[in-house]
């Protein structure tokens, strides 16, 4: 597929999807929906790890309402189950660590998507806005999800209602996102961060997400029968007889990803 709204580059097991409309702040249209789908679909095959990032000044500033399919009669529901679920269940769903470095603001859908990653790393400078009341809307994207369980009902009902920015530093002091860096700093710990699960045990990474995420529905009991199953296949892949080894070694582990 020949992308045109976003660029998709796979190297070393990294693979680094940008949001590439700049000129727009990375606002979603439907185009581009349907490219970021299949492009994490790609990158899930080929890589161990994926970074979301955006083009220019802004990460994504949401819904492009001066997109074709935005404009006249909004259908809304369509909208959402047909093209966002899509996306973002592709992201969530990625078995391999996924990253959101947030190089710029992070609005509407836009910010939803990056939290829809499994961590986030913001530039000091960036913010989150969950503008949706501003125009008489409720979060959306999966918004009303991620904010709750990330940093708790009192800041996510405060975050939809007021629609006040959320600045990255305070998004890493409430639990939203994993962490703030300072600009200078930001792409050279980003790629170093993603390298880094690039290069670690992908199967255990899996496992990990698989675990975490299921705690929110089982009981303590449910949980750890959970982990005991997770851990048996853990203990029989080739990275945890890699790991055991090169600690025995006092070396680091050259994980394979199986």
């Amino acid at each position: 597929m020949n992308y045109e709204t976003v660029a998709l580059e796979i190297a070393d097991g990294l693979a680094v999807l940008t949001l590439n409309r700049p000129d727009k702040m990375n606002a979603l249209t439907t185009q581009m929906r349907a490219e970021i789908t299949h492009a994490m679909k790609d990158a899930a095959i080929k890589a161990r790890c994926v970074v979301i990032t955006g083009s220019g000044p802004a990460f994504c500033s949401g819904q492009d309402l001066g997109d074709a399919s935005s404009t006249g009669k909004i259908d809304l529901e369509r909208s959402l189950r047909d093209e966002y679920e899509p996306m973002l269940e592709t992201i969530h769903n990625c078995p391999v660590p996924t990253i959101a470095a947030v190089n710029g603001p992070a609005a509407g859908a836009g910010a939803n998507l990056a939290l829809c990653a499994d961590v986030v790393i913001a530039t000091e400078s960036a913010y989150f806005l969950q503008a949706f009341a501003r125009i008489g809307l409720l979060p959306d994207a999966g918004g009303t999800w991620f904010m709750p369980r990330q940093m708790g009902l009192a800041k996510a009902m405060g975050a939809a209602l007021f629609a006040d920015k959320i600045t990255a530093k305070q998004a890493d002091e409430w639990g939203l996102i994993w962490e703030a860096v300072p600009d200078d700093a930001f792409a050279d710990h980003w790629r170093k961060r993603a390298e880094y699960l690039a290069k670690g045990p992908t199967a255990a990474y899996g496992a990990i997400k698989q675990a975490i995420r299921g705690t929110y529905e089982n009981t303590l009991r449910q949980q750890l029968a959970t982990e005991a199953h997770l851990q048996g296949g853990c203990g029989r892949s080739r990275d945890f007889a890699e790991g055991v080894v090169a600690f025995m070694e006092k070396r680091p582990p050259k994980f394979e990803g199986r």
